[in-house]
């Protein structure tokens, strides 16, 4: 079964609406991401809206997505909801044969009545996500797991012991700004 047939809810069939906007709405959850065979998400909840302008010759498409996705800290591996927002513009045109090859235009064979957008849906949710995966624990200082006091424990004993000592070098720098003065 192809991609296409798994996401037909993502069909939007556009030749008999009439001339103007039309709204659709789609909710997202980890099976989206299954059938596209991606792993990276432990699960995902995530609104997808999709703002259709139908003109004569043409077709616009604003889709925009907030949720979030479940994902693995790169640190710690603890899984944790990272927030995500997104949004992609569309434009839909139609020419002699089928073209997809562009991010942001859509080239349709004349007379057809459907595209789907699952494709670029998954795509602009795929990227939404940070490429570093911090568990918002690790930032604050909240985050108790084994992987955090390894690390700390690996850490250079230098390190630790200089980190509120500042460095000679920068206090003769700082000390020419406050001669300045």
């Amino acid at each position: 079964m192809d991609k296409e047939m798994r996401h037909k809810e993502f069909t939007i069939p556009f030749s008999g609406l009439k001339l103007g906007k039309h709204h659709f709405d789609f909710q997202i959850d980890q099976s989206f991401f299954d059938a596209f065979q991606y792993e990276e998400f432990n699960d995902a909840q995530v609104r997808v809206d999709l703002v259709l302008e139908k003109m004569s010759t043409m077709m616009e498409a604003h889709i925009t997505a907030e949720g979030w996705v479940n994902v693995d800290c790169d640190l710690t591996s603890e899984p944790y909801d990272q927030p995500i927002a997104a949004e992609l513009n569309l434009v839909i045109k139609f020419g002699e044969e089928f073209n997809n090859e562009d991010d942001e235009v859509l080239v349709l064979p004349h007379g057809e009545h459907q595209f789907n957008i699952a494709q670029y849906v998954y795509e602009m949710l795929v990227l939404a996500v940070p490429g570093k995966r911090v568990h918002p624990g690790v930032a604050d200082g909240t985050l108790d797991s084994e992987a955090l006091r390894k690390l700390k424990e690996l850490e250079p004993k230098e390190v630790r012991e200089n980190q509120d000592q500042t460095d000679p070098r920068w206090d003769a720098l700082k000390q020419l700004l406050t001669d300045k003065k």
